[in-house]
């Protein structure tokens, strides 16, 4: 779990909006149409880092669902206050371990979207084994999405974007939405992070991986 420091106003945050846009884990499933009031399309992001193309997203389509996933609590912090400012009433927050919370929280077939936008890519060869997409988290991943639900992942590291590549082709049940069988173009609703301006300032071109449920 990531460090870093929490501001004065992302404390607040944590402590007076958590309860009303956080969920805890537990090894129980989620009752999503009960958590969100409604049954509708949703989209969980993985890794949102500062929460903006989460509060893009729901901004932009008040219609879906989200549900973020994220350890960092400065970057969950700064989540919440934007969707305090905004008044969002479609997002709520999970700050724990992504490979536990698919694993006990989300039911099979519960998702129509999932994000995973520029994790870390471990380039050490020494620390290709803590990369998130592995084998069995992909296998995951797919398990979560409902028939016709899309994987959507971008990373600014080649041999990363290679690997997913890769890994997410030998899992069954996926289908890679790239005509060649390589990576897609980079989708129009999605917002810069801080990590993605970041590689653009540095000269990284990105890569971006879209897989269908099937």
């Amino acid at each position: 779990m990531r460090g870093g420091r929490t501001t004065v106003a992302q404390q607040r945050a944590l402590t007076e909006l958590w309860p009303r846009y956080g969920l805890p884990y537990s090894a129980a499933a989620l009752d999503l149409p009960a958590v969100f009031g409604r049954r509708a399309p949703r989209t969980l992001e993985i890794g949102f880092g500062d929460g903006a193309n989460l509060v893009t997203l729901a901004a932009a389509r008040p219609e879906r669902d989200f549900l973020g996933v994220e350890v960092h609590r400065p970057g969950v912090g700064r989540l919440l206050l934007s969707l305090e400012a905004q008044r969002l009433t479609n997002v709520r927050v999970i700050c724990h371990d992504a490979v536990e919370v698919l694993a006990q929280q989300l039911a099979p077939g519960s998702l129509e979207e999932i994000l995973i936008l520029f994790p870390d890519p471990w380039p050490k060869k020494r620390h290709h084994k803590r990369r998130l997409i592995q084998p069995d988290f992909a296998t995951a991943l797919a398990g979560c999405l409902g028939a016709g639900g899309v994987l959507r992942l971008a990373t600014d590291w080649e041999p990363y974007a290679l690997h997913m590549l890769t890994t997410l082709a030998a899992v069954p049940g996926f289908e890679n939405l790239a005509t060649d069988g390589g990576f897609v173009p980079r989708p129009d609703e999605r917002a810069p992070t801080r990590f993605e301006r970041r590689g653009q300032r540095l000269g990284h071109a990105v890569w971006d991986l879209a897989f269908r449920r099937v």
